[in-house]
């Protein structure tokens, strides 16, 4: 662990671009001690939260116990309103902690009170200084009630406006593809682990060398005021691994919208020492041929060890055109949860080719999400 660590720092120290996460509240805070524990390098974590207590328990290196006077470090009980005066109050303090940063990610469990009201007020303080401000924040599950939907639903909004590109992720969709008999609490480490994803596979294509390396320009010119994003995360396995994660990923129940009229992509390819030109070549052109002919589209291929015989593609799709009405609707799902039905409508969802859509697909393609 303390040479992946050191590992990762090395790769911090020789990039150029600073990249930064702030996790926000107890969901976002989830995330960060997911993404440190996974040792992500070229980032610098922070956990912000009005809880202190909360704070203790953080693995990030640096913490932020926000709205010290109004809360005195007990939370904001689940109180939006609570949460966003605690953020006013500490702005100074945030500004000084996304200074300098090129890139800022801004991840939270929309919901409850500190997330909700404190992420927004985080989000505008790292535009206004001129970083690239994405947001990659979660909705509830239903089971959690109305109320904390209808607060992630207006914290959304609230959010929206404040960052460059927002990826919201439902946690009902997860439902699709995890087990039945997934215990409660993994459920949510898996709601932590998306947010995890997100924030990896784009900033690793920027700070992390591989085969086909991206810049930060590039990923701005994607990114930069695009709005609404949506993710897609595939994996595969055997001869046709990485074909069959592509398509995965632009079939996958996390995407609300067809691929297709997405008009800005950002996709990384990640896989063994064993990854050939070949198999990137026949990922790029699954994605190739089921986005819009005019989208904008950028990439990046990592080789990874730890990977082994897998293949793992994330894909985040911007330049949908959608209002915030799109992203707070709650949608039913077409099926019943776990049905292979709803597994089949997930991946119909894009007009693949006739090759592709007639090939047999294996359910694993689903597990890493």
């Amino acid at each position: 662990a303390a040479a992946a660590a050191a590992a990762a720092q090395e790769i911090y120290d020789q990039s150029p671009c600073v990249i930064k996460v702030v996790g926000v509240g107890g969901g976002g805070g989830n995330a960060v001690n997911r993404m440190v524990e996974t040792n992500i390098g070229g980032v610098e974590f922070w956990a912000v939260n009005t809880d202190a207590q909360a704070l203790t328990k953080a693995t990030a290196p640096n913490t932020m116990n926000i709205g010290k006077d109004s809360t005195r470090g007990l939370g904001a009980g689940g109180n939006p309103e609570v949460g966003r005066s605690a953020a006013e109050e500490s702005r100074e303090d945030i500004a000084k902690v996304v200074a300098g940063a090129d890139l800022v990610f801004v991840t939270a469990g929309m919901g409850g009170g500190t997330g909700s009201g404190a992420a927004p007020v985080v989000a505008e303080v790292a535009k206004d200084l001129g970083a690239l401000t994405v947001g990659v924040v979660t909705k509830p599950f239903g089971f959690e009630g109305r109320k904390r939907m209808q607060q992630a639903n207006e914290a959304i909004a609230a959010l929206q406006s404040k960052v460059d590109t927002l990826i919201v992720v439902s946690n009902d969709k997860l439902l699709q593809i995890v087990p039945d008999s997934t215990p409660l609490s993994d459920a949510f480490l898996v709601a932590d682990d998306i947010l995890r994803q997100g924030v990896v596979g784009i900033s690793e294509i920027i700070v992390k060398p591989g085969l086909i390396n991206v810049d930060f320009a590039d990923v701005r010119t994607v990114m930069g005021n695009a709005g609404t994003a949506l993710m897609g995360i595939g994996t595969g396995k055997g001869k046709s691994r990485a074909q069959d994660a592509a398509v995965a990923a632009i079939s996958s129940p996390l995407l609300d919208f067809p691929i297709k009229r997405a008009r800005g992509i950002v996709f990384n390819i990640m896989g063994g020492s064993d990854l050939t030109l070949q198999e990137i070549n026949a990922a790029a052109e699954v994605i190739y041929e089921n986005v819009d002919p005019d989208a904008n589209i950028i990439f990046g291929a990592l080789v990874d060890p730890q990977m082994g015989s897998e293949v793992s593609i994330t894909v985040l799709a911007t330049g949908f055109g959608l209002n915030i009405n799109d992203i707070v609707e709650t949608k039913e799902a077409d099926a019943p949860v776990g049905s292979s039905d709803a597994v089949e409508s997930a991946m119909r969802k894009p007009e693949l080719p006739p090759n592709l859509r007639n090939k047999k697909r294996r359910g694993g393609m689903f597990r890493a999400w």
